[in-house]
Formats: C-alpha cells, sequence, structure tokens
C-alpha cells in the first residue's frame, strides 16, 4: 500500500517501535548484555553486543520511510542504546555497521545519514563513560535521543546539496524520526531501568540472605555456648533422684538451671528466669550464672548467697533486666532443704499421700533491681517420697491458639498423674502435655524444669 502523508508516516514508524520493544527486552535479558550492566566487561560480550545492536541499526534503515530520497527511521537507535548502555566500543561497533549498511544503498542523505549513525554510537558511548561507565537513566537517555536526531537534521542541512532540496527532507523527516527514536530509546531506558532494579533487588535479597544466614550460624554457635553453661549432667546426689530440661524459644534464652556441689555433701539447686528472651537474656543469664555460682561456692548460708550476688547483679544491670530465681539447699543427713525465693514462680513439693503439693513461696523481691533488697531463707523437712517440682513460668503461661494459658492447676495434675514415674519422665510428660495443650501455637517463652525425688 503506498504510504503518503503525516498519518501514515507515523504508523509506520509506531509499527517499528512494536518490534524495538520485543527485541529490546530480547537483548536486555542476553547474558552478554547482563554481564556488561554488571561491570563484567569482555571482547566476547562486546562483539556480540555490536553485532545485536548494529543488527538493530539495520532494521532501522530497512524499516523505515522514503521522502526525497531519504529514510524516516530507527537507525540511529541501536547505536545510542549501545553506547549509552554498553559504552564506546558497543555504540562505536554497532554504528559503523549501520552506517556501512545506509552507505551502501546511496541517496542524496547516504553521507549525513551515515555520519550521524556513527556519532550517535560514539557520543552514547562517551556519555556512558562519563557517568562513571553507568547507564544514565531514562530521561538522560531520551534527552540525548531527541538531541542526536535533531543534529542529524542539522547535519542533512549543512551536508546536503541543494540546499532547498534537503530543506523538504528535514521538514519531512525531522519529527517523526524525533518522536520515533526518542520513543525506542524510552522503552529501552524503561527495560533497562526495570532490569537494574531487579538486579538491586536480587543483590539486595542475597546479601539480607547471605547475612542472615550468618546470624543464624552465630545464634547456633551462641546457643552451643549457652547450653555448656548448664550443667551437662546433673551430680550424683545421695538420696535424691534428679533430672532437668531447659527450652529456649529462639535459639537463644534466658531460663538457667544449676547443681552446684558444695562442701558437707550438700547440694544447691538453682533455677532463674532473666526478663526478655534473645541474646540479651541470654548474656543476663550468663552474668547472673556465673555470679550466682561464684557466690555458692563461698561458704555461707543460702540468704547471704544470694543477697550477695543481688548486689553485684544489680550493679552489672544497666540494661533494665532482672531475673526470677530459686536457691535451694538440700542436706541429706539432716534431711532438710533451704532456700530462697527472689520473686520466682513457687516451686511444688509433692508430699507422698496425694495431696495437694505445698507451693515454696516468694522469701525475697527479683535479682538486679534494688541492691539493698533483704532476703529470708526457708527450711522444710524432706521425707522419703518427696517430689520438688521447679519450673519457669514458661510452662504455666504457655498459650493455646485460643489465648487460654496452660496454668498451675494443669501443671499440678499432669505432675499428680505420673508422679510414681521417675524424674525424667515427669519431664517428659509434663512436655508432652505443654505441647499437645498448645497445638499450632509457636512456644512463647523459655521454658525450663527441674524434678528432685527424695528417695
Amino acid at each position: 500500500m503506498a504510504l503518503s502523508g503525516f498519518d501514515d508516516m507515523f504508523f509506520v514508524l509506531l509499527q517499528m517501535i512494536c518490534v524495538v520493544v520485543v527485541v529490546a527486552y530480547l537483548i536486555t535479558r542476553t547474558t552478554s548484555f547482563t554481564e556488561v550492566l554488571d561491570g563484567l566487561v569482555t571482547w566476547k560480550n562486546q562483539v556480540i553486543l555490536v553485532l545485536l545492536f548494529g543488527a538493530l541499526s539495520i532494521y532501522g534503515t530497512e524499516s523505515g520511510i522514503t521522502i526525497l530520497g531519504a529514510t524516516a527511521n530507527v537507525r540511529d537507535l541501536g547505536p545510542m542504546v549501545g553506547g549509552l548502555a554498553c559504552g564506546p566500543v558497543v555504540g562505536l561497533g554497532a554504528g559503523l555497521i549501520g552506517a556501512a549498511y545506509r552507505f551502501s544503498l546511496g541517496g542524496f542523505t547516504a553521507v549525513p545519514c551515515a555520519t550521524a549513525t556513527i556519532l550517535a554510537g560514539l557520543l552514547g558511548g562517551l556519555i556512558f563513560l562519563a557517568a562513571g561507565r553507568k547507564f544514565i537513566g531514562m530521561h538522560g537517555a531520551v534527552l540525548f535521543a531527541v538531541g542526536m536526531e535533531v543534529f542529524h537534521m542539522g547535519l542533512t542541512l549543512a551536508l546536503c546539496r541543494p540546499f532547498e532540496q534537503a530543506l523538504g527532507v528535514v521538514e519531512g523527516v525531522a519529527l517523526p524520526m524525533i518522536v520515533a527514536n526518542a520513543t525506542g530509546v524510552f522503552i529501552f531506558a524503561f527495560i533497562i531501568g526495570n532490569l537494574v532494579t531487579e538486579r538491586q533487588t536480587k543483590a539486595e535479597r542475597d546479601s539480607y540472605l547471605s547475612e542472615l544466614e550468618r546470624k543464624k550460624a552465630e545464634l547456633r554457635i551462641a546457643h552451643d555456648i549457652q547450653m555448656s553453661f548448664l550443667p551437662e549432667r546433673l551430680p550424683e546426689v545421695p538420696g535424691l533422684n534428679l533430672a532437668a530440661l531447659s527450652l529456649p524459644a529462639k535459639e537463644v534464652g534466658g531460663d538457667f538451671y544449676d547443681a552446684i556441689t558444695l562442701p558437707g555433701n550438700r547440694t544447691a539447686f538453682v533455677i532463674a528466669d532473666v526478663s526478655g528472651k534473645g541474646v540479651p537474656a541470654a548474656l543476663f543469664m550468663a552474668l547472673s550464672r556465673t555470679v550466682l555460682r561464684a557466690n555458692a561456692q563461698v561458704p555461707r548460708s543460702a540468704r547471704e548467697a544470694v543477697s550477695e550476688a543481688n548486689v553485684l547483679i544489680a550493679e552489672d544491670a544497666k540494661s533494665g533486666m532482672f531475673v526470677t530465681l530459686f536457691y535451694a539447699v538440700v542436706d541429706p543427713e539432716e534431711k532438710t532443704l533451704t532456700y530462697v525465693n527472689a520473686g520466682h514462680n513457687p516451686p511444688l513439693l509433692f508430699r507422698p499421700g496425694g495431696g495437694r503439693p505445698v507451693p515454696l513461696k516468694g522469701t525475697g523481691i527479683i535479682l538486679g533491681v534494688m541492691p539493698e533488697a533483704e532476703y529470708r531463707e526457708e527450711t522444710v523437712s524432706l521425707e522419703s517420697g518427696d517430689l520438688l517440682l521447679l519450673y519457669t513460668d514458661g510452662v504455666t503461661e504457655a498459650i493455646n491458639p485460643d489465648e487460654v494459658q496452660f496454668g498451675e492447676e494443669r501443671l499440678i495434675e499432669t505432675v499428680m498423674g505420673w508422679r510414681d514415674l521417675s524424674p525424667a519422665e515427669i519431664i517428659d510428660r509434663v512436655r508432652d502435655a505443654v505441647t499437645e495443650f498448645s497445638g499450632d501455637e509457636p512456644q512463647f517463652d523459655d521454658m525450663t524444669l527441674m524434678v528432685i525425688r527424695v528417695i
């Protein structure tokens, strides 16, 4: 169909732009292009890109419209984008291919058109270098395309004679060529911008995942270190059967328990809960355990050991954290348990006969708040068959999907139902009961248990 008139010219150029959209997507997704975009420039990928953008330049010539011996086209598009996105080698190489093909066709405007195509690639490449070997972005690229085509028209007017014929050509093709090439560059710039954003997002995601893996590895190490603070195995204490379990809610936690051998065949049993969870609680737990264990080793009463530990912990408790703690000294010869309860959940002493357990209630405030706090100690007698359950609030405050807490009553019922089992088996039954009660609800707090049976 013969094409004449302004509307027909724009229709054909828009058809070219549709092809450019597909070509732009395919080129920008090649390995060679993405390598250059990442700063990895090799002769191989540059040769490939020269050929691709050179082919696009040839297509731009072939798909144009001839007016008075000149062609309205997007021949400069390939060299311009090649230079702006990949550097002067690709831009100039594509420009030479496009210019050679255009010059071979001859015609009234062969010299200025071929020259403009070469300069489009070269200048685009120089802009790439000036921008720090980076694509200048959509606005800069479109402005360059407009300026380049205006220069192309000026070159035609300067080199072609007679001038009247050159002016007629420019008047006919200037606007559609400027619009078509600027639109083509806009399409490339839009796709390249999205590709850069996509790769930056991927790089940030990979960096985040790498950092996350590193932190997970560090937390695993921290978990192993924290677990080493807990007794690898509880000591053999004449007249007692012992078992304990600690399950952090996160990789590391703030609960701890201990069994400390003291002079005179006595043993100190400790269970504690640091406020908070995670790494801060774990660090404060390490401090508290070390201080308490050091003070327990010095010959002194349970009250004195806890009071001195409180002074030292309070001096270092600048973060506002605190510790609830139950500290008990068992004397197997006297058959007594002397304890200090510093704001901790009252341990439950189950006597033979199946009655309700005796709670060993608080005898002082939490550790780490008031250096001058006073603590008192209480002593209870122990009988054969007694069962002492020490626990942290992660047990009783575990919730189910309806946000109902496990509670002390369920804990008592569970232990009373299985109290004839060994301490280790009782702990397993309590853990199973809490897990079954919680269902799919994640563990919210650290959970620690210790069971002491008097033989």
